[in-house]
Formats: C-alpha cells, sequence, structure tokens
C-alpha cells in the first residue's frame, strides 16, 4: 500500500503525514445535520469534503468505516443549554411528532447527498437511539469528577477539567478569555460557571421530547451525542474527525473535553475541517436566512439564482475550491463551474475518438504525478482540477493529429480520467446517453453539407453565413480536415 496523503490536523496546526492507527483500518467520523429543515448549500460542502476523502482513502487500498450521524434530539435553538429543541420546535409548528420531522427531513438530505453522488456512510447512528450510552458516559465522567448535577440536570465543570488538562486546545481558546468575555444568561444560574456545558438536561413540562434516567425525565446535551456515537462505532481512539469550521467550537471542543474526561485519553488522532460557504462574506446557515437550499439549487427557484444549477455542476463548484478555503456564493462562479465541467467531459469524450498510433509523442506520466501530489497534498483538488485540463489540452492537440499516442497509452489515459473524475472526484455525465433528436441531427449535418459543397466552391460569403447563423442558435461549428464536428454549447 503506497501511502503519501498528508492531511492538516486542526490539533496541530500543521500537515501531518496520514498514518493510522491500526492500518489497513481507518475509523472516520463526520458531524452530520441536524434534521430539523431541507438541506441547504452549506450541507454540501462537509458531504463532499469527506465523500472525496472517503473516496481517496479507499483508492489507496484502505478498510475505511465512515461513521455520519443523525442529530435528532438535543440541539436547542441557541446552542447555549437553553430554548427549544429545534426538533420539537419545527414539531409544534407542523403539528406533527418529533420523530415525523426527523423521517421527512432525512430523507430529504438522503435524497440531496445522493444527487450529489456522494456514497452513503458505514453506519449512520441517530442521537436518539443512544440514549442509554450517553447516561452511561455521563456516569462515567460524574464519577472521575469533572461533572456536576443540579437540580436534575448534569453539568461539565469546565474549569476543573483545565486545572488538568487544556480546555481549548483545538479552537486555541483560553479559559480566561472565556471567563472574561461570558455573561450570565437568564437560566443559567444553576451552573458553576456560565461556560459550563450540558451532558444532560432536565426536561420543562413543555418539552417533548425526554426521557428516564437516575437525574430527571430530561435529554442529552448536544455536544456528547457525537462523543459517545463514535467511540462507540470506532473505538475509544480513533483517526479521523471531520466537521464544518462552524463546530470546532464549542461542539468539537466539547467533545474533546468529555471523551478526555471519560476515559483518560485523546479520542482522535487527526481533526479535520472544512471552512464555510459564504454569501456576500457572511456564513451560510438556517439562522441567518441566507441560505439556498439544495432542492431550490437544482431547480432555480430562489431569488439569489439566476438559473438551475445540476447537482454535478454545484459539486464541481465546491471541488474548486480547496476544502480549507472559504467558497463565496455567486451566479458566476456557478456558472463558470458548469462551462468547465462541461469542458472536462467533453475533452474526457474526445479521448473516445481518438486513433491510436504505433507510437507516442507525448508522456502523460508527468500529468499523472502532478495529480496525484495535488490529492496526496491535503485533498488539494484546484491543484488537481488545473491539471487535468491540462491534459484536455493534450488531448485535443492528439484528436487534431498534432500529437501521437499509441494503444497501451491511451488506454492507460482513458483510465486514469476514468478513475480521478468518476471514481475520487465523485463526478457524473449528467448528458451522458442523451440524445439529440434525430431529426434535429439530420438538419444541422444537411446544412453543413451544403456549407461544405459552398467551400468547395468557393463561395464562402454563404459558408460563413451557415455558421454564423448556427452559432447564433448556440451551434458552434469546428472544421476538420475530413469534414466538420458540431456541438451545442
Amino acid at each position: 500500500m503506497k501511502n503519501n496523503l498528508t492531511i492538516y490536523n486542526t490539533l496541530s496546526r500543521k500537515k501531518e503525514k496520514f498514518e493510522p492507527i491500526n492500518p489497513p483500518f481507518v475509523g472516520m467520523y463526520v458531524c452530520g445535520p441536524t434534521v430539523y429543515g431541507d438541506a441547504h448549500l452549506g450541507h454540501a460542502r462537509p458531504a463532499i469534503t469527506f465523500d472525496l476523502l472517503f473516496r481517496y482513502l479507499k483508492y489507496l487500498g484502505y478498510k475505511v468505516r465512515y461513521v455520519r450521524n443523525i442529530t435528532d434530539v438535543g440541539h436547542l435553538v441557541n446552542d447555549a443549554d437553553e430554548g427549544e429543541d429545534k426538533i420539537a420546535k419545527k414539531a409544534k409548528l407542523e403539528q406533527v411528532e418529533p420523530m415525523e420531522i426527523v423521517q421527512k427531513y432525512a430523507n430529504s438530505y438522503h435524497r440531496n447527498m445522493a444527487q450529489l453522488n456522494t456514497l452513503s456512510p458505514s453506519i449512520e447512528p441517530h442521537a436518539s437511539g443512544h440514549i442509554i450510552e450517553q447516561a452511561e458516559m455521563v456516569k462515567q465522567i460524574l464519577k472521575n469528577g469533572y461533572a456536576y448535577e443540579v437540580n436534575g440536570s448534569v453539568y461539565f465543570d469546565i474549569e476543573k477539567y483545565n486545572k488538568k488538562y487544556n480546555y481549548g486546545k483545538l479552537s486555541g481558546r483560553k479559559l480566561e478569555d472565556l471567563t472574561a468575555n461570558t455573561r450570565e444568561l437568564a437560566g443559567q444560574s444553576e451552573k458553576k460557571n456560565p461556560f459550563d456545558f450540558a451532558l444532560w438536561k432536565k426536561a420543562e413540562p413543555e418539552h417533548i421530547m425526554r426521557w428516564p434516567s437516575e437525574w430527571s425525565d430530561g435529554f442529552p446535551g448536544w455536544h456528547l451525542e457525537c462523543s459517545v456515537m463514535s467511540t462507540k462505532y470506532l473505538g475509544e481512539k480513533f483517526d479521523i474527525h471531520g466537521g464544518g469550521l462552524d463546530l470546532q467550537f464549542p461542539h468539537h471542543e466539547c467533545e474533546i473535553a468529555q471523551s478526555k474526561a471519560a476515559t483518560g485519553e485523546d479520542a482522535v488522532k487527526y481533526w479535520m475541517h472544512n471552512n464555510l460557504i459564504t454569501i456576500e462574506g457572511q456564513k451560510m446557515s438556517k439562522s441567518l436566512g441566507n441560505f439556498i437550499t439544495l432542492d431550490e439549487m437544482f431547480s432555480g427557484e430562489n431569488d439569489l439564482l439566476e438559473q438551475a444549477y445540476s447537482p454535478m455542476v454545484v459539486r464541481f463548484f465546491i471541488l474548486q475550491a480547496h476544502y480549507r478555503s472559504t467558497l463565496d456564493f455567486s451566479n458566476k462562479a456557478l456558472q463558470a463551474s458548469e462551462k468547465g465541467l462541461q469542458r472536462l467531459f467533453k475533452g474526457m469524450e474526445t479521448l473516445d475518438k481518438i486513433k491510436p498510433s504505433k507510437e507516442s509523442s507525448i508522456n502523460f506520466k508527468d500529468i499523472k504525478d502532478k495529480s496525484f501530489n495535488a490529492l496526496n497534498d491535503d485533498l488539494n483538488t484546484p491543484i488537481l482540477i488545473a491539471h487535468l485540463f491540462d491534459g484536455i489540452k493534450i488531448i485535443n492537440q492528439l484528436y487534431s493529429g498534432d500529437e501521437t499516442i499509441n494503444d497501451t497509452d491511451l488506454t492507460d489515459l482513458k483510465n486514469f480520467y476514468k478513475l480521478i473524475v468518476f471514481d475520487i472526484l465523485g463526478l457524473k455525465n449528467e448528458n451522458k446517453g442523451q440524445k439529440t433528436d434525430n431529426k434535429f441531427e439530420e438538419v444541422v449535418n444537411l446544412l453543413l453539407n451544403i456549407r461544405l459543397e459552398a467551400k468547395k466552391n468557393k463561395d464562402f460569403e454563404t459558408s460563413d453565413k451557415i455558421r454564423d447563423e448556427l452559432n447564433k442558435l448556440g451551434i458552434v461549428v469546428k472544421d476538420k480536415k475530413d469534414g466538420f464536428e458540431w456541438e451545442i454549447q
């Protein structure tokens, strides 16, 4: 197994050579959605980022267990241990059971993920299905002295934890700064410190989603869920934990503290975070109301959209930026991605039209090496895609006859593009197999044959007129040594 992969570890703040704990097994946990609404463009980025990593690790020969959770309880409206459960609130608005909301939006999320051609995770646990395990972890943290119970709720004692361990090592925050910048909010007086977080919350009388425990009828804290589900399915120490940059603090910081307090061990070797998708510099999110759902992206039915964008255009748009860089939404950028994707697939289709020669005048090894080097360099997809387009230029030279390639090299080249574009980048040619209407083809070919006759007779006025009029209709004509080609753009 040849592995030159390096990934940026948020914990160490540097790129590190990827070396799994128990090769060839790789355990990867990614924070999934809270299913109380339709998936939006922001949800697509972590799904595609970690789908790419999942695909590449499998290509490298690893046996990957990819766990992506569904949050269906405990995620409160203001993310600060107060307010309504987001799913329960939606259920009240729609006058249905909370689990109907979960089912409805989980189904919608899965449909969108399939449209984006993301592979299903190995395991997709629900937080509500692991209440017993969460209660057991709360007991262990209490036993180890890093939590306290007040009025039926259990809170994590950050100050006590920080005396032995370093709370804030993932995000770089210091407890002194948190203390200075955290104000006491209404309803938080039962905490020792306002920055302590809930492991278990006693449910108010009106709270719909509740479970019995030795402390109270209540529900688990949002942060606790991921600590429990990740270690249940991947062990107390596993390789990769991923998610959006917005989860780094407090969610992932709290996960680190909980797991350490429960077991005395750091659970995760590599922390990976994708950056955000923004609109005019602002994070795209439900809470800010500036999001575009994936269904709206695919249908074009949103005032921010100038047109509909297909799932593969959205996927390609996301892959054209490095996962750790901010990606700003714009119609112009998506339209450029649409054209770039068409150009990429056009080049791959051209490969099938190339006639092999006895000898090769070009060597594709350099482009192949550079492509894999880009993937190994912390999944640098923008550089990878640039190399693929460099290859498309050479493919066009082969087709025009300016360069030659033998049969073995041509087969190798086709396999390389299929591997990278389809298997690793996860792109699909959405137009593949869609035939243009035969009568339409016949009419265009008839016109272009008339144009050929006009050119032979040196009637360039007629020849140019046919070409220009077809061009106005979006039909691009390319003259060849032995005839012509045309395509619709």
